[in-house]
């Protein structure tokens, strides 16, 4: 049966599961923002403190480029948006929106309200890009200061029509309500605490529609409670490799492979231990900035 649209927060709401979920396509294409721009000029999260003007461009911009050649490997089209000046931070374009993909087939994207002041000119980019190809594009889920920001905080379940929805630090509970009538869909809200952990996608990652590489630490028990809920097999990373090395911040195109920082030494041992290949590729010019593999991607259909 169809979940009516409904923001489930708290574990006593929860009165469906994944078999009573409609099926979406899982999305099947990728957008990446070339890194020409990237630096660290600012700090709006705590692991950009104390990397100001330390970017090594040339080498940020080859491991830019062997992740999309990784991606390109596996059989995803990567469609590549340039950067623009002033942006330092548009080639993490999980954020600036969240891509939709309605029953009738129809796409489109909700737009991100950036919590910090100095990434705001990046939705405008993003609202041209789309909007010239001609996707649906909402702009109005916001209420005075509220904030969202894109796939930074709202996760599909792959290949359903259900969103986990972050929220804390750069996204507010509330905006949740608008997009769960919007999209038609249900909104699983966790609630983050931990500032490493700002967006929601650096402590759960969805791999496939029974798994999900987790932080643990990074939620409330109850948020736990209904992440295990939904997926039978979940993979715990270390505090060191999530916190250091963004473990959870990893990605599955296909629900086969893994891309994922290079050293997740525990982490990889039980990605294969569950059958998925893990392929290792190295971030660490963008870890600075508080970003890593699912950051610099943002999956489309």
């Amino acid at each position: 049966m169809a979940v009516s649209p409904i923001v489930i927060s708290q574990l006593s709401q929860l009165n469906f599961g994944p078999e009573d979920l409609t099926v979406m396509p899982t999305a099947d294409r990728m957008i990446m923002t070339t890194p020409d721009h990237f630096e660290i000029s600012y700090v709006i999260n705590p692991h950009m403190a104390g990397n100001i003007g330390s970017v090594d461009t040339q080498r940020a911009r080859q491991q830019w480029d062997e992740l999309k050649s990784a991606f390109e490997a596996c059989g995803t089209t990567v469609d590549v948006v340039e950067g623009m000046p002033g942006q330092p931070d548009m080639v993490f374009c999980a954020n600036q929106t969240l891509p939709f993909r309605r029953e009738d087939g129809g796409k489109g994207v909700v737009l991100s309200k950036m919590h910090a002041s100095q990434r705001a000119g990046e939705v405008t980019h993003f609202k041209s890009w789309f909007g010239e190809r001609g996707w649906e594009i909402i702009d109005d889920v916001f209420h005075g200061e509220t904030d969202f920001e894109g796939m930074g905080d709202a996760l599909w379940h792959r290949g359903k029509r259900l969103l986990w929805g972050g929220h804390g630090f750069r996204t507010d509970l509330s905006v949740y309500e608008t997009i769960s009538g919007k999209l038609d869909t249900p909104v699983i809200a966790l609630h983050l605490d931990d500032p490493d952990f700002y967006h929601l996608d650096t402590c759960l990652c969805i791999l496939d529609e029974e798994t999900a590489l987790i932080f643990g630490p990074a939620f409330e028990a109850e948020g736990l409670e209904m992440i295990r809920r939904f997926f039978p097999r979940v993979v715990e990373a270390p505090e060191n490799e999530a916190r250091e090395l963004f473990a959870c911040n990893a990605h599955s195109p296909d629900g086969k492979h893994v891309m994922i920082q290079r050293g997740c030494v525990q982490t990889n041992a039980a990605l294969r231990d569950l059958g998925f290949t893990v392929i290792e590729v190295d971030t660490d010019e963008y870890l600075k900035s508080g970003g890593s593999v699912f950051c610099m991607k943002l999956m489309t259909w």
